[in-house]
C-alpha cells in the first residue's frame, strides 16, 4: 500500500485527522477491485479527491477517466450525455454522439451528485451496474461497457430513498463500499493547517506576502462551523490575502469575513427536517392549550366531587390516578386535597359560578407557559440546550433565540 503521507502530496491532500485518514486507507485498499465505491460528505469536504485516487491506484489507470457532475445537467439531456444518442432521436440530435460510458469503456467514470439522477436515469445505471450494458437514447441495440463507477453525494441517501427520490436497489449496487469524508468542523486541528497552505498559494499567485492570523484570529477560526467547509475556507483565505493590505489579520478583521451564522452553534448536517421552525413552535402551543384544557376539566371533576362529598380520604382514593396526573406521581402521594368550604344555601348557580371562578384565575397566557416549559425543560437536562430542543421538540437554533428574547 502507497505510504499515506506520500499519497497525501501527490493528491494535495491536507491534515492529518483521524476519519480522514481512514476515508484514505479506505480508497487505497479497495483502488486494485473493480467494485463500485459511493463517497459521502457534505458539500465542500473534497469529495472529487477521492475518485482520483482510485483511479490512478488502478489497473485502468492508463484507461480513460470521466468526471460528471450528475446536478448540472438538464434532467431531458442526461440520458443522452451519459448513454449516448443516435441521430433523429429528438430534435437537434444531427449525428450520432457517444455517451460517457462509451467513451470510458476500460476506465473509471465519477458520478459526481449521483442523488440528482431522475429515476429513469436510475434505472438505466442500475442495468450497466448488474451486467455492463445500456442503450442508447432514440436506439434498439443494446451495447455493453466495462466501466468502474464511482459515485458521491452530499445527500442523505436513506431520507431520499424514504421519500423515494432514489432506488433502493441502486443504493445497495453503488455503496459497495461507503468512503465518507468529515466535515471541516470535525477535523479542528486541520483547519489552521489547511488557511496556511492556501494563504502561502495565493501569495506565490498574487505575488504578494503571505497573510498570518494573530493568535485572537486563529481561536476566532478554530471556533467557526463553516458550512461550506474546506471550498468556504479556501474562498476566505483567497479574500482576505486579495484585499487586506495588512499582512497579520486579527480577530476583528477576520470576524469581517465571516458570515454571522451562529458559529458557536452546533450545525444541523444531514437533518431530516421536514418541517419550519414555525410550524413546530405552532404544534407545541397546540399541545400545550390541548393540555392545559384537559387538567381544566380534571380540576372541574375533582372540585365538583369534593363539594358533593367533603370526605377527603375517600376522593383521594376515589380519584387517585387523577390526582397523580394533575399534580405529578412523585408529589401525588404528598398532595393534600383542601376541602373548599361552601355555604350550605349556596345555590347551584353559586357552585358554578364559583367553579368558572378557578378557570378564569388560571393564566391562559401562551407565553407564560412557554417560558415555564423552557425553563422546566432546561432544569431537567441541566440547561444543555441541545437536549432541551430534542425534548421540546424545537431546533436548538429556535431555542437560543427564545433564551435570548424571554432573557432566561
Amino acid at each position: 500500500m502507497e505510504n499515506l503521507q506520500a499519497l497525501k502530496q501527490r493528491f494535495g491532500i491536507i491534515g492529518n485527522d483521524i476519519h480522514l485518514n481512514r476515508a484514505l486507507e479506505k480508497a487505497v485498499r479497495v483502488a486494485p477491485t473493480d467494485i463500485s465505491v459511493l463517497v459521502t460528505g457534505e458539500s465542500g469536504v473534497g469529495k472529487e479527491s477521492i475518485p482520483k485516487i482510485i483511479h490512478s491506484l488502478s489497473h485502468r489507470k492508463h484507461a480513460k477517466y470521466i468526471a460528471v457532475n450528475c446536478g448540472a445537467i438538464p434532467e431531458g439531456t442526461i440520458d443522452s450525455e451519459l448513454f449516448g444518442h443516435e441521430k433523429g432521436a429528438f430534435t437537434g440530435a444531427t449525428q450520432d454522439r457517444k455517451g460517457y460510458f462509451e467513451v470510458a469503456d476500460g476506465g473509471t467514470i465519477f458520478l459526481d451528485e449521483v442523488g440528482e439522477l431522475p429515476l429513469t436515469t436510475q434505472v438505466r445505471l442500475l442495468r450497466v451496474l448488474e451486467n455492463g450494458e445500456f442503450i442508447k437514447v432514440g436506439s434498439s441495440k443494446v451495447l455493453k461497457t466495462n466501466v468502474r463507477i464511482v459515485a458521491a453525494t452530499n445527500v442523505n441517501m436513506l431520507y431520499a430513498i424514504e421519500k423515494e427520490k432514489f432506488r433502493e436497489d441502486l443504493y445497495y449496487r453503488l455503496s459497495t463500499v461507503e468512503i465518507s469524508l468529515p466535515a471541516l468542523r470535525d477535523r479542528n486541528q486541520d483547519i489552521h493547517l489547511l488557511f496556511r497552505k492556501f494563504a502561502s498559494d495565493f501569495a506565490q499567485k498574487y505575488r504578494m506576502p503571505s497573510i498570518r492570523l494573530d493568535e485572537n484570529a486563529v481561536n476566532i477560526l478554530l471556533n467557526y462551523s463553516f458550512p461550506g467547509n474546506i471550498r468556504q475556507l479556501k474562498n476566505l483565505a483567497e479574500q482576505i490575502s486579495v484585499i487586506e493590505e495588512e499582512r497579520t489579520i486579527t480577530a476583528l478583521k477576520l470576524k469581517q469575513y465571516l458570515p454571522d451564522n451562529n458559529g458557536n452553534l452546533p450545525a444541523i448536517v444531514g437533518g431530516n427536517k421536514k418541517e419550519n421552525d414555525f410550524s413546530s413552535e405552532r404544534d407545541i402551543m397546540y399541545k400545550i392549550l390541548f393540555d392545559m384544557r384537559n387538567d381544566i376539566n380534571d380540576l372541574k371533576k375533582l372540585t365538583l366531587d369534593l363539594m358533593k362529598n367533603g370526605n377527603v380520604e375517600e376522593v383521594q382514593e376515589e380519584h387517585h390516578r387523577l390526582i397523580e396526573k394533575i399534580y405529578g406521581n412523585q408529589d401525588a402521594q404528598k398532595t393534600n386535597v383542601e376541602v373548599l368550604n361552601i355555604p350550605q344555601n349556596s345555590s347551584t348557580e353559586k357552585e358554578y359560578d364559583f367553579i368558572e371562578t378557578i378557570e378564569e384565575d388560571e393564566s391562559l397566557s401562551l407565553q407564560d407557559k412557554e417560558i415555564e416549559m423552557i425553563k422546566k425543560s432546561l432544569e431537567k437536562n441541566n440547561n444543555k440546550r441541545k437536549l432541551a430542543a430534542k425534548e421540546l421538540g424545537i431546533s436548538e437554533r429556535t431555542l437560543y433565540r427564545k433564551i435570548k428574547q424571554y432573557d432566561l
